[in-house]
């Protein structure tokens, strides 16, 4: 078994952005209101150094922004901090996040000297009339490139894709996702869109322009989504906003905003397979679901709402669950009198 990983967050809001995505205000996402220094970077470490467990892997991870579209100068000052402490053992990896149109052979090389492990891209979508929609200012070609030199040059690869944008469909999402795992990706966020305001998205969502993307929107797109990922054996490291208190406490006004929007998608996903199970049963027949270990109120559904609507859906006179000691995300349907 690996150690596990903790990250020193460090946030670069905006920071090297060259363009006002619609859906975006990091400074409400990330609560960070100004571009981290090299002085934020060691006292990142330091405080990290204080409550952080022994044995863990410590990853310095800069959030936020388009890191490799920085100015270079910044760019080193924060990377060489970073290195200092990685040299001297206070940090064990780096990481950050950036945009597919801001890396080439030159930026992966600093990179590479600064000690970076992992490079986080912003694809959203590989659909390239919503990347426009979206003011991205990027294609889908732009990430396939990026990713691929990436990879060749031997860092982790995370990337980032976002559900619900102007323009997308249920199709074109699925599809990007199909794209992305055809990158091989190292893992994935999945970002179903919310509505934040002081945005470009909020204003076209008040005039009538972009129809919110819903929590039951994300649910039934991801839950489509997810086992893509899930059969490639990509790791989802991410699935919703994080919910912040800014978030929470009312700058996310509309959009696939949940706090538990990972277990609604779970609970979908054993839904549409105990469907699947049930095809062409006799009305009125007693079942019991076995599920995977812990995956039972997954199973039920939030307020027994799945039991609810197999019962309606196939006329069942009773549906039990039982779990089994594996823990997996297979059922079993077993008739009873």
């Amino acid at each position: 078994m690996s150690a596990r990983a903790y990250i020193v967050p460090v946030f670069v809001p905006h920071w090297g952005c060259p363009h006002a995505c619609v859906f975006c205000n990091q400074r409400r996402i990330s609560g960070a209101n100004k571009p981290a220094s090299a002085g934020d970077v060691k006292n990142a470490i330091q405080q990290a150094a204080a409550f952080l467990p022994k044995g863990g892997k410590r990853q310095l991870a800069f959030y936020g922004g388009s890191f490799t579209a920085i100015p270079v100068p910044d760019q080193e000052a924060l990377l060489g901090t970073a290195k200092e402490a990685l040299d001297r053992g206070e940090i064990d990896a780096v990481r950050l996040s950036t945009r597919p149109d801001a890396i080439d052979d030159t930026v992966l090389e600093r990179l590479k000297a600064y000690g970076v492990e992992t490079v986080e891209l912003g694809a959203q979508s590989m659909d390239d009339e919503v990347l426009r929609r979206a003011e991205r200012g990027h294609t889908a070609q732009d990430v396939e490139r990026a990713s691929r030199l990436i990879k060749a040059a031997g860092f982790r690869l995370i990337l980032q894709m976002m559900t619900g944008l102007p323009g997308a469909t249920d199709e074109s999402d699925i599809e990007t996702a199909r794209r992305l795992v055809a990158l091989r990706p190292d893992g994935v966020r999945v970002y179903p869109t919310v509505i934040v305001r002081d945005t470009a998205l909020f204003d076209l969502w008040q005039a009538g322009k972009y129809r919110e993307h819903t929590v039951e929107d994300a649910v039934r797109v991801c839950a489509k989504i997810v086992p893509l990922f899930e059969e490639a054996g990509i790791p989802i490291i991410r699935l919703g906003l994080n919910p912040t208190e800014e978030l929470s406490g009312g700058a996310a006004v509309g959009g696939a905003y949940h706090p538990a929007l990972g277990e609604l998608v779970k609970s979908r996903i054993l839904l549409e397979k105990a469907r699947a199970l049930l095809n062409g049963i006799e009305p009125g027949s007693r079942v019991t679901l076995e599920v995977g270990r812990g995956k039972t109120s997954q199973m039920a559904g939030q307020h027994r709402e799945n039991l609810r609507r197999l019962t309606d859906e196939f006329s069942l006179a009773d549906v039990k669950i039982k779990e089994k000691p594996e823990a997996d995300m297979e059922i079993t349907l077993h008739l009873y009198e």
